[in-house]
């Protein structure tokens, strides 16, 4: 399941859009993260030829099980690291961004320790 940064990022907004579109393209990908059409374009080759997105031949984009499984584990880490260090006093803004980051590095272990102490303490 070794996939990079960037490859998380496209997979945790296809399923961010799956949540509150009928079906997710190309161009609602490029508009929800700023990027060019072409861009996404190849980044969507690449997660095919990794069998983590399937592609219809009118352009809908769907997780497999392997990119589903990748993009939930991101999601969750993004929701949880944002209310940790908005709970610390962090601002939104700069919690938000400061998650993105963090969810691509931080470590299984790690992770598992910052969510039983936010479960602990009702964060």
């Amino acid at each position: 399941m070794k996939t990079n940064e960037s490859a998380e990022n496209y997979l945790e907004t296809i399923l961010i859009l799956s949540k509150k579109l009928p079906v997710v393209r190309s161009v609602d990908i490029a508009t929800e993260l700023g990027y060019k059409k072409s861009s996404v374009s190849v980044a969507m080759k690449n997660l095919r030829e990794k069998e983590q997105i399937t592609v219809t031949d009118a352009g809908f984009i769907y997780l497999t099980d392997t990119g589903k499984e990748i993009a939930e584990m991101i999601y969750e880490r993004h929701g949880m690291l944002t209310r940790c260090l908005a709970a610390l006093g962090v601002s939104e803004e700069v919690a938000e961004e400061d998650a993105c980051k963090i969810e691509h590095v931080i470590s299984k272990e790690s992770f598992e320790a910052i969510k039983k102490y936010a479960r602990d303490k009702n964060i």
